[in-house]
């Protein structure tokens, strides 16, 4: 049976951040992934994560001004010793919380940017950064986005991520498959996933339209939850979904799902 991970910084948004850990043990989550931890001290995290017999299952690494719509920096030339200034700092708090896998989100392509310098810049940087996480016992992954919520992300294609985990040449270098953003640009999730199972180190998901739980749209969740198992995935499903009212409201297709 898969598992799944409460994303925390979609679910339980009615209480404070390091109060979502105890709502989410007690919703039945055994694992949560959130987008950054980096607000607070790694050791109160992993506090929260030890009292509510909870595993760590994904973060992503410091992703330049999120405030601001940056949403990544892994593909900009000008920003490479603030990338692995970032790797560092990601691998220290991933030591803490146990954690074995980081995201590096590619981030987005500048206006007018040369493809090749931007190609040339994220590969590079994935290299780099797949060698320091394998020196700490931690999966290094990618992911791709949809252009419609991101305009002008760098990696938005199944086909894409395949020739740059080719290029990096790293046995250390994994995808991030998110069925919602791939839903969008491409379809074919089913066939997709299982081709692209030997190198699908964690999986995300949300319905569409909405980005809401499974089961609010056209998505049929079911169906891939069993073609999961029968492939043969043993990751994790982190829940990166926005409730459609709240979210324990919301987890009947979880409950039926376990």
């Amino acid at each position: 049976m898969v598992q799944f991970a409460a994303n925390l910084s979609m679910m339980f948004n009615e209480v404070d951040f390091l109060d979502r850990f105890e709502a989410a043990a007690k919703a039945g989550f055994n694992g949560v992934e959130y987008l950054f931890p980096y607000d607070h001290e790694a050791g109160e995290i992993a506090q929260r994560l030890k009292a509510n017999g909870l595993v760590q299952v994904l973060h992503n690494m410091p992703a330049g001004d999120w405030g601001a719509g940056e949403r990544g920096i892994a593909c900009l030339p000008d920003r490479v010793d603030e990338f692995r200034e970032g790797v560092a700092k990601a691998i220290g708090y991933a030591k803490t919380l146990e954690l074995g896998q980081l995201h590096a989100m590619a981030g987005i392509a500048p206006e007018g940017a040369a493809p090749r310098e931007l190609r040339e810049t994220y590969v590079s940087n994935l290299r780099f950064a797949a060698g320091e996480t394998e020196k700490a016992g931690i999966r290094l992954l990618i992911e791709m986005i949809n252009t419609r919520d991101i305009p002008g992300f760098y990696l938005n294609r199944s086909a894409q991520a395949e020739e740059i985990l080719a290029e990096a040449a790293s046995d250390n270098l994994y995808i991030q498959y998110d069925i919602y953003h791939m839903q969008i640009m491409e379809g074919d999730l089913a066939p997709t996933m299982e081709r692209l199972l030997p190198r699908i180190a964690h999986i995300q998901l949300a319905d569409t339209p909405g980005r809401h739980e499974p089961g609010t749209g056209e998505i049929n969740y079911p169906f891939l939850f069993g073609h999961l198992d029968r492939i043969g995935y043993k990751g994790w499903i982190g829940c990166e979904y926005m409730p459609a009212t709240t979210t324990l409201e919301g987890l009947g297709w979880f409950e039926a799902a376990r």
